[in-house]
């Protein structure tokens, strides 16, 4: 044997692979009769909504490192696109993301995270898609109507002035922008979109539709060519790694572009690791895009923890990275859009799949994964029975590949029998005989082979333990560094609330915080008729809630709450105990965020444009409550919820302000 034979000998043996090359199914891997689709590359999403909220919070240098994870190249997940939310100051899933255009005379492109998100993204990778997307929009685009197809011009002029602003006041170009979020679409908005789009100056930004199911727009776009030149790509939501007829007849491309949305342990590694090569495979997906980015949002609402990684304690700077960074690496850090995929491509005899992609100058990667079905679970949509066993795989490399004599090996084993993963560890160089190598493949596996040799597994030291929501806690909205509009961890669910500077009291209450909707907007998921923030532990039971609050009409109310046990699309069924004031004078103690079922009521003598200080306390079964330091109300009878967050908010949608808000929890 030579010392070519011998090195890969070696190598094949220190990796418990077959020396056998003929055992097992023989791939090739070859260029020369053409090549496949071009690769869009692989993305996260924040938004839909809110799902990015904790982590403007955390303090240095832990929001850096969490930031290096995801977007910086070479590091951790390295990824290629950020696909953001359009806020439209609507419940999108886990909360409101605030708009840049409130009411129709109103713009202000500094609103919110997404900015900030972006540029850090851009920071760390200037080359990175952007995509924007609306879920939702303010009320006046619809004209109160919950469908803004009816005022199209309104609808595009909002969304293009959208991506003006992030070029006039961040330097940020937004490459591609959606239609809405999973709804049906409209192709008179489409084209009118495209034709405002042109009018302002940004012909290079390219639509996606319809950000729902492949038809049928897929079927519009052969039948409409009109439609078809608006459009450039056809994003699918959940695709289940396949697509239809009319989708490929169309010869655009294709995106998953939202995907995933599964919990980030390491059965949703997993499902992530399946989806990014079979997206390709079985439906010529060439972008995938996670739902979502990073859980940064408070668990217990709903898909907690279903990002790629976990930020959720700015108060602790506790995050975790999880499988999916990895998995993600195993593709980004060794591809680049532009590259193209290999027409060889496909399954692998006894279950899992393998891809190919080229720069064209000579480089190749090969990423290959065997998922079982019990081990790679995606919630949205579940997957179809399938089979996986060990395996021998050989691979021939020809065409321009032929002569590559050496690739560099990234290896991920799950080994969900032995509970001792191991994730992106780089192996030694293969050395390859007349360009082909053996592969013995166990389940649950995923390969990267390389010719490029620039990646690295980043790490930082470990981030500080995990901890509990502070018990005491409190904010006079006073201190706004970083200055996002939202306040610390107060997470809105229906509603707005922003810092306020209250010119008209050169008092204490100069400093506030300001519920600012004063119509619905046009919603996408299920929110209340009141809007609510909640904050703190999910877990709190006996604590006291305070809080100065300031009606701005004559015709609402405002409340402080304590046991709020849902959000999210959930929020309109709400229970706690939530302690009202009106400007009529009254007051009312209820169970429920609907108000319905009440617990105590009276006179308050509390009226609009006056201040007025809120407490609550709850211990056990009993709930008590003070106005201005006075007892109003005692030994109201709480059966349920037993724990909850802590929460503000008004009866409706009017202004109202709020100050010096504070929790003690035993």
């Amino acid at each position: 044997m030579d010392a070519a034979g011998l090195s890969v000998a070696v190598w094949v043996l220190s990796l418990g692979m077959s020396s056998d090359p003929c055992a097992g199914h023989t791939y090739v891997l070859d260029d020369g009769a053409g090549l496949g689709r071009v690769f869009d590359g692989i993305g996260g999403l924040s938004g839909g909504g809110a799902t990015s909220r904790l982590l403007v919070n955390y303090a240095e240098p832990y929001r850096s490192q969490i930031l290096d994870f995801l977007f910086k190249p070479n590091f951790g997940a390295s990824l290629h696109i950020l696909k953001v939310e359009i806020g439209g100051d609507a419940q999108t899933t886990d909360g409101t993301e605030p708009s840049h255009m409130h009411y129709e005379n109103d713009e202000n492109y500094f609103r919110g995270y997404e900015w900030w998100l972006m540029k850090e993204a851009k920071k760390r990778n200037p080359n990175i898609t952007l995509i924007g997307l609306p879920w939702a929009f303010p009320g006046w685009v619809g004209h109160g109507k919950n469908w803004p197809y009816d005022y199209p011009d309104i609808t595009a002029a909002y969304v293009v002035n959208w991506i003006l602003g992030a070029k006039q006041y961040h330097d940020l170009d937004i490459q591609y922008v959606g239609i809405w979020n999973e709804r049906n679409y409209d192709s008179k908005y489409i084209k009118l979109l495209r034709y405002t789009l042109d009018k302002s100056g940004l012909e290079g930004v390219r639509i996606i539709a319809s950000d729902n199911l492949w038809e049928p727009i897929a079927l519009s776009l052969l039948l409409d060519p009109e439609l078809s030149r608006a459009v450039d790509v056809i994003g699918a939501h959940y695709p289940g790694t396949t697509t239809v007829k009319d989708a490929l007849q169309t010869q655009k491309q294709l995106w998953s572009s939202e995907d995933y949305s599964t919990l980030n342990d390491d059965i949703g590694g997993g499902c992530w690791a399946r989806i990014l090569n079979q997206n390709y495979v079985n439906g010529l997906m060439t972008a995938t895009i996670s739902w979502n980015l990073v859980s940064s949002y408070y668990e217990e609402l709903p898909f907690g923890r279903d990002g790629l990684m976990t930020a959720e304690e700015p108060w602790s700077g506790n995050y975790v990275v999880e499988s999916p960074i990895w998995i993600t690496a195993h593709s980004t850090q060794f591809t680049q859009p532009g590259w193209t995929y290999l027409q060889t491509v496909g399954h692998l005899a006894q279950g899992g799949s393998y891809v190919a992609l080229t720069d064209g100058k000579g480089n190749l990667t090969v990423v290959l994964e065997t998922m079982t079905h019990d081990h790679s679970v995606c919630i949205r949509p579940p997957l179809p029975p399938f089979n996986v066993t060990s395996q021998n795989a050989t691979f021939q490399l020809k065409g321009s590949f032929a002569s590559i004599q050496e690739l560099q090996v990234w290896r991920s084993q799950f080994n969900f029998k032995t509970k001792k993963p191991s994730f992106f560890e780089k192996l030694a160089p293969l050395k390859l005989i007349d360009g082909s190598f053996t592969l013995n493949l166990a389940e649950d596996e995923v390969y990267t082979l390389t010719t490029i040799t620039a990646g690295q597994k980043g790490s930082y030291p470990e981030p500080p333990p995990s901890a509990r929501f502070p018990k005491a806690y409190k904010d006079d909205f006073n201190v706004r560094n970083p200055p996002f509009s939202e306040a610390p961890d107060f997470a809105d669910q229906t509603g707005v609330f922003e810092y306020y500077i209250n010119l008209t009291d050169p008092g204490p209450h100069i400093f506030t915080l300001r519920q600012v909707l004063t119509q619905r907007p046009v919603t996408w998921a299920a929110d209340a008729d009141q809007t609510i923030s909640v904050v703190g532990d999910y877990q709190w039971q006996n604590l006291t809630v305070s809080c100065d609050v300031l009606m701005e009409s004559v015709k609402t109310g405002v409340f402080i709450a304590a046991r709020v046990d849902k959000g999210g699309q959930s929020i309109r069924g709400a229970q706690g105990v939530f302690f009202w004031v009106f400007a009529d004078g009254t007051y009312k103690v209820t169970n429920d965020l609907a108000g319905n079922t009440v617990l105590a009521e009276g006179q308050s003598g509390t009226r609009a444009y006056s201040w007025h200080t809120l407490s609550l306390t709850v211990k056990g079964q009993y709930a008590s409550g003070l106005l201005n330091g006075y007892p109003l109300w005692k030994n109201a009878v709480v059966l349920t919820p037993g724990n909850g967050w802590a929460a503000i908010g008004t009866h409706s949608f009017e202004l109202a302000q709020f100050d010096n808000f504070a929790v003690v929890a035993e």
